[in-house]
């Protein structure tokens, strides 16, 4: 079980009721196997906090998961988000990802909601918060939220999300160990 400095992560999942009860399910399960795949990179050499799943919304069957791969690529673009996108447009050869839905360990930075409102995802559900990111890396302080209601593209915005359970990757000591290598860590 991870653990961050907002509490002990519980495993257990609001008790909603009827229709939005499975949805919330739904989410919980799908946001969970992606903490597992994201809190994988923490048994490597170069972990990462970010990690990206695109779902089809309706049937929730999982199309592919990224993580960030800023360093590793030298790409300042290649946030979890984004790859998770390009990758999905490239494997679906088509431009447009309506029916889909990307579910993100960290709420998307303005960079990768707007390419979420682009690609025409159904909907973003996110995990910590910028607010949460910041505290390790610099950010840029524009909610998710505002991005998508600044558009004229639909896309519903739902988080946060599990977000302790999100969060505990960040503050796991291997994260932490990595993250002072970083150059875009937080300087105190």
């Amino acid at each position: 079980m991870l653990r961050s400095d907002m509490g002990v992560v519980s495993t257990a999942s609001p008790r909603p009721i009827g229709k939005q009860k499975t949805k919330l399910n739904r989410d919980a399960e799908r946001m969970s196997a992606l903490i597992a795949f994201t809190a994988r990179s923490l048994r490597t050499e170069r972990p990462r906090p970010f990690g990206a799943a695109i779902v089809h919304t309706r049937t929730g069957k999982p199309l592919l998961r990224a993580l960030n791969n800023v360093a590793g690529e030298s790409d300042p673009s290649a946030h979890a988000e984004v790859r998770a996108i390009r990758r999905a447009t490239k494997r679906l050869k088509q431009l447009s990802l309506d029916g889909y839905t990307l579910y993100t360990t960290c709420e998307p930075c303005p960079m990768c909601m707007s390419t979420a409102l682009w690609a025409g995802l159904d909907r973003v559900v996110y995990g910590a918060t910028i607010e949460d990111a910041n505290h390790h890396f610099s950010q840029i302080q524009i909610p998710a939220t505002e991005i998508a209601a600044r558009s004229d593209m639909n896309c519903i915005v739902d988080g946060p999300f599990m977000r302790e359970e999100c969060y505990a990757i960040f503050t796991h000591p291997n994260m932490l160990r990595a993250m002072r290598r970083w150059s875009t860590r937080k300087r105190k």
